[in-house]
């Protein structure tokens, strides 16, 4: 790939992803700190931080020792399975089949369960702790993932990590500023987005790596992207109808 192609895909995929997940991790952190107090809650997502940034110290160098056609097959295929994960999801979302992730009603669910825990512990909360611990730690995960995909293979990691910090960062500027989960983000689109970009990636790396010879070199990822984006509409403007006349 060029260099502006490579910036552009690590950039892109890591920031959209990571916004997306950021958003769900806010919505916990957000019902936690509220309702039981902020010096647990925060000692929780800062240590769920620490251990997504060790991962992604100690996991990008090791890949970067494996032999690139080798990292590109195994990433590739990954991706192609995460993103397709993702894309399912969006897909069954957009024709009606799953219901849309309400960020509003999670908020109060969370909220709700907070409010009526018992609360453990003298100076610590371990409640709050462990909560906001877990959900900022479940949702990096994926990012790390992405991250590491994406960095490793294109030797981007320090780019991949970045993107995904201004990510965060927006998302909890936000959060902030507007004191609520944001409800009003199109949670689905940018999923869609991103389930389509990591399996057209996926696939495209996947092909450099055994060898095969892409049809106008890079310019074939974004005929995959197309095929992708035009193959996932076409499911749901196919099950959408079907679904609502069941309905």
């Amino acid at each position: 790939m060029t260099d502006l192609t490579t910036i552009v895909s690590v950039a892109g995929a890591s920031f959209v992803a990571s916004f997306v997940e950021a958003v769900e991790a806010l919505t916990i952190v957000l019902a936690v700190g509220t309702t039981r107090g902020w010096r647990s809650t925060l000692y929780g997502v800062g240590s769920a931080g620490l251990v997504l940034a060790v991962l992604v110290a100690t996991l990008g160098p090791a890949l970067g020792s494996i032999p690139i056609d080798s990292l590109r097959v195994v990433v590739g295929t990954l991706l192609v399975l995460f993103g397709l994960q993702w894309l399912h999801k969006a897909i069954l979302r957009a024709a009606g089949l799953k219901a849309q992730r309400d960020e509003a009603a999670a908020f109060a669910r969370e909220t709700e369960e907070a409010r009526t825990a018992e609360r453990v512990g003298g100076r610590v909360d371990w409640y709050s702790f462990t909560l906001s611990f877990k959900g900022v730690l479940l949702e990096g995960l994926e990012v790390v993932f992405i991250v590491i995909a994406f960095g490793a293979t294109q030797s981007r990691i320090a780019l991949a990590a970045l993107a995904a910090t201004a990510a965060v960062m927006v998302v909890v500027v936000a959060g902030f500023v507007v004191r609520g989960p944001l409800a009003r983000v199109p949670e689905n689109a940018l999923k869609f987005t991103v389930g389509i970009m990591l399996t057209s990636f996926g696939i495209f790396w996947v092909g450099e790596g055994v060898g095969a010879s892409w049809p106008g070199g890079d310019s074939a990822l974004l005929a995959i992207i197309a095929f992708m984006a035009l193959g996932s509409a076409a499911i749901v403007a196919a099950v959408k109808p079907r679904n609502e006349a069941t309905a």
